[in-house]
């Protein structure tokens, strides 16, 4: 169990993470190190290290990249256990908070806030902020994602000089409207239509108030921002893709032993959209593949799995993996990979990991949509089941194609997604505010 107010001391020298990352993660950087040092103050509600998940990669991206181009990173989150050594940055954990579900209905009936403004929030950890704000003058104060939202009020009013920039990862509103209309169709699924109806309009109001308090906000897609601008200043609303650290992938590609033909899907699996996929590929999609292809095996890798994937484990051609150390092996290992999104946004991380393994990839337009046509160009996007279906079956049946697609993705991730040549463009939003970022 982490201690609260858990701290690893920063170390101010510029070196790489992990040691044995190489110098290309500096391209691009160049012309901004080391030459004004911001103090910058992270919010985030996990520790991205690892950088396991979707919204952990995207922070750890961006103060790997923020730390190379030598800026002061201090990171308040919550973790419980171990923190990894070496980091290079100052960091601060607070226990997990939980909150009961008795304490979410009686915010879902009895008052007008959104579910996910409360979901995160801890008084331990407000103090600890307070606590922060008190003790030193940060420069930039950055919220990872919308569970981060609810501290951004503390910050604007303990340390009103400071420039607040929330990051979100989904235009949330519009994630729950998507939601809602796939859950509606099923009788099962309707009390989580009813919750994402009533969410819609509160959620929309709380990134409303989001957006005023925050000096820049970061959109992750062309997506997101259009459906962001018009919940305040337009101009405040920045579009910032994620990437990934393209080197890391080449390390070790040592794959997985698994059951082949293998189809691999990655992701956070209490994530309802990535439960959904999951439910809907089995239920529509892997009995017209195993008409054909009776052997074929299905991986579902991700930490904390819903329980509606729980019968799933018993199938003879399916594995939940649950939590994995290492992700890469499974993406190494497999012979076709699968993004079957039905609702979501944003840029999709899993998709930018897969390319970077040279998958060969079959993904939905709504999975694709975050990223851009070259990058697209590179896998097939097909939407309906028997689409589906028969797209999976070409390329099982087709080794060379797969080998193809896949050098492809790799060639137009390293060309659009590496975070070298994304993190100059945040460094832009910051100077825009008056930052001395160079």
């Amino acid at each position: 169990m982490a201690r609260i107010g858990h701290r690893q001391r920063h170390d101010t020298r510029p070196r790489l993470h992990m040691a044995s990352l190489g110098k290309n993660r500096l391209v691009g950087l160049s012309k901004y190190a080391i030459v004004a040092h911001m103090d910058i103050l992270f919010i985030s509600t996990s520790l991205p290290y690892p950088p396991n998940t979707g919204g952990a990669i995207r922070a750890h991206g961006i103060i790997e990249g923020l730390r190379l181009a030598g800026h002061h990173i201090t990171l308040l989150c919550f973790h419980e256990g171990d923190i990894p050594a070496d980091l290079g940055i100052t960091i601060h954990t607070i226990p997990i908070p939980h909150r009961s579900k008795w304490d979410r209905l009686k915010t879902l009936l009895f008052t007008r806030q959104a579910d996910i403004s409360k979901r995160l929030y801890s008084d331990v950890f407000a103090q600890k902020l307070i606590d922060l704000l008190s003790g030193h003058q940060y420069d930039l104060i950055q919220f990872e994602g919308i569970e981060a939202g609810c501290y951004l009020p503390i910050a604007k009013r303990h340390q009103p000089s400071a420039k607040l920039v929330f990051d979100t990862f989904n235009a949330e509103y519009m994630l729950q409207r998507n939601i809602f209309e796939i859950d509606r169709q099923s009788l099962k699924r309707l009390p989580m239509a009813v919750y994402s109806y009533l969410q819609i309009g509160r959620i929309k109001r709380y990134e409303r108030h989001l957006c005023a308090l925050a000096d820049a906000v970061i959109a992750v897609s062309e997506e997101d921002a259009v459906l962001l601008r018009p919940l305040g200043d337009a101009n405040k609303i920045h579009v910032i893709s994620s990437g990934i650290w393209v080197e890391e992938y080449a390390e070790n590609t040592t794959p997985m032993v698994l059951h082949h033909p293998a189809i691999v899907f990655t992701g956070k699996m209490d994530y309802r959209p990535n439960v959904d996929a999951m439910v809907w590929f089995i239920d529509e999609i892997l009995p017209l593949i195993q008409k054909k292809r009776a052997d074929v095996h299905l991986y579902i890798v991700g930490q904390q799995p819903h329980a509606r994937l729980e019968g799933f484990k018993a199938h003879p051609n399916i594995t939940v993996t649950g939590r994995v150390n290492r992700v890469l092996p499974y993406l190494y290992g497999a012979d076709v990979y699968i993004a079957p999104l039905r609702m979501g946004s944003g840029t999709r991380l899993k998709l930018l990991e897969a390319m970077a393994c040279g998958c060969a990839i079959i993904s939905t337009t709504i999975a694709a949509s975050g990223l851009n046509e070259a990058v697209k160009s590179a896998m097939v996007i097909a939407d309906s089941p028997s689409d589906i279906a028969h797209h999976i079956l070409m390329l099982l049946d087709n080794r060379q194609q797969r080998m193809m697609m896949g050098e492809s993705a790799k060639k137009h991730v390293a060309t659009y997604y590496d975070w070298s040549a994304i993190l100059p463009h945040i460094l832009d939003v910051y100077a825009r505010l008056g930052l001395k970022v160079d």
